[in-house]
């Protein structure tokens, strides 16, 4: 139909991905074709990351960033992964400077096939994150679940990074805690105004941890890619780890790197194509193309 838009299926990490091109027009992707894309296991996502036209000069693109249950979202350092993979094939480009509500992403790809976003500085005042009541130290606020003598997790650090985490530090295994039943519950908890993502952090060693995360508005995910630079920042100001760090999310490593020399945070990992098609962004009714990519290499859009 003349109102569909170009699509493609990809994955960061395992985290799914819907990349739909609606450069060329006015309108947007509605909540309601996310909820009906999500509801279709072929086009179920944790992000829809549709590209628009460039809103400042000197950006390659706007993009609007939206959870499978229809809200906006600030930041997916996965999704835009997967976003300079489909630019960089269509364009021949490596470095790309993409407009969010969050701010501005520098982005680029490696001759290795991995991408490097600039996911910007780390914010930590409770009013910036936001908290609905004022901590003066979010290296740990006053936050638990399970019996008040003994509970499951307790004593998060908090921080934004354009979008609101909490980073819970465990001594054991990550996948030992029901994070399913503890992930609504604590992202919905009045502390948090704007809901927040949720993780569960177990540090390896200085350069190392595992990361689970219930994601905000999307449930449990298989890499968050804000979470982990999250995860990376908290460790370091609470002296758990270094300013670099291998983090391993359920798909797979992310390294995280937060620059001494000017407080930015890099995410460096993989991003995957799976197939394309077409859609209509107002209902989410979509088509298959014919032809997949058997080698799941990078196709432009």
């Amino acid at each position: 139909m003349a109102d569909n838009v170009q699509f493609a299926r990809m994955n960061g990490l395992g985290n799914k991905i819907l990349v739909v091109d609606m450069r060329g027009r006015k309108d947007r992707v509605t909540p309601q074709a996310a909820i009906t894309l999500n509801a279709d296991p072929a086009t179920e996502f944790d992000q829809i990351m549709a590209i628009h036209d460039p809103k400042a000069a000197g950006t390659d693109a706007w993009i609007d960033i939206i959870n499978c249950d229809g809200s906006m979202a600030q930041a997916c350092g996965n999704g835009t992964r997967c976003v300079v993979q489909a630019l960089a094939a269509e364009t021949g480009k490596k470095a790309f400077l993409f407009h969010t509500v969050a701010g501005l992403l520098e982005a680029n790809e490696h001759d290795d096939g991995t991408i490097s976003v600039d996911m910007g500085s780390p914010r930590f005042g409770w009013h910036e994150i936001p908290l609905a009541e004022e901590f003066h130290d979010t290296r740990r606020i006053e936050l638990q679940i399970g019996p008040i003598d003994e509970p499951v997790l307790h004593s998060p650090s908090v921080a934004s990074m354009g979008n609101p985490h909490a980073i819970f530090w465990v001594e054991n295994d990550v996948w030992s805690y029901d994070l399913g039943r503890f992930g609504p519950l604590l992202e919905n908890h009045p502390i948090f105004p704007e809901r927040a993502n949720i993780s569960i952090a177990h540090v390896r060693s200085r350069n190392e941890m595992d990361l689970r995360t219930w994601e905000r508005g999307t449930g449990l995910t298989l890499a968050c890619g804000s979470a982990a630079c999250a995860a990376t920042v908290s460790g370091a100001r609470t002296g758990r780890t270094d300013r670099t760090v291998t983090v391993n999310v359920p798909g797979g490593p992310l390294l995280i790197e937060w620059r001494e020399s000017d407080d930015h945070v890099i995410m460096t990992g993989p991003a995957e194509w799976e197939w394309s098609g077409t859609l209509d962004p107002a209902t989410g009714v979509f088509q298959r193309d014919d032809i997949t990519a058997g080698d799941n290499g990078a196709r432009a859009l």
